[in-house]
């Protein structure tokens, strides 16, 4: 898991070939950008945008990915996105399914509750569980992009 802000992805561009181009794409994100999906290249680097409501941590499942690293950008507002490695995870809430391509966990004790603000970013490879959408100090609205980046 990495935790940064926009101004410096570049220190990760080694990481993936990708990652240059979904942060192409993350810098020229607006306040008015469509909710939905945007095609950087196909299955192998597209991007999530969402607009929601931040909710209660409690009930909430902790996921994780197999083929794709999510970049979560928050253009706006704030939210908590727990994490936890995943092999430290053993409550299986719902085994992986290829068409989510996500598997589901229960909660655990030992999450690290990370704050996202608007102009960071967090980068989750598939050993990196997390539940995002999590309430800072109550609900609150917030444009968030998820680049998903095929591994």
């Amino acid at each position: 898991m990495i935790l940064d802000t926009l101004p410096l992805w570049h220190r990760y561009a080694p990481l993936n070939h990708r990652f240059s181009r979904a942060f192409a794409f993350l810098e020229q994100v607006t306040p008015d950008i469509a909710v939905g999906r945007h095609e950087l290249d196909g299955d192998d680097l597209f991007a999530l945008v969402q607009r929601y409501q931040t909710r209660p941590t409690a009930g909430m499942l902790l996921e994780a990915h197999r083929r794709y690293i999510d970049i979560q950008f928050l253009a706006r507002g704030s939210e908590v996105i727990h994490w936890a490695p995943l092999a430290s995870l053993t409550e299986v809430t719902l085994p992986y399914d290829a068409a989510k391509e996500a598997a589901f966990f229960a909660a655990v004790a030992g999450m690290t509750p990370v704050r996202l603000v608007a102009g960071q970013f967090m980068i989750l490879f598939p050993d990196d569980a997390h539940m995002p959408c999590c309430a800072c100090d109550g609900p609150e609205e917030v444009l968030k992009v998820v680049v998903k980046v095929a591994v």
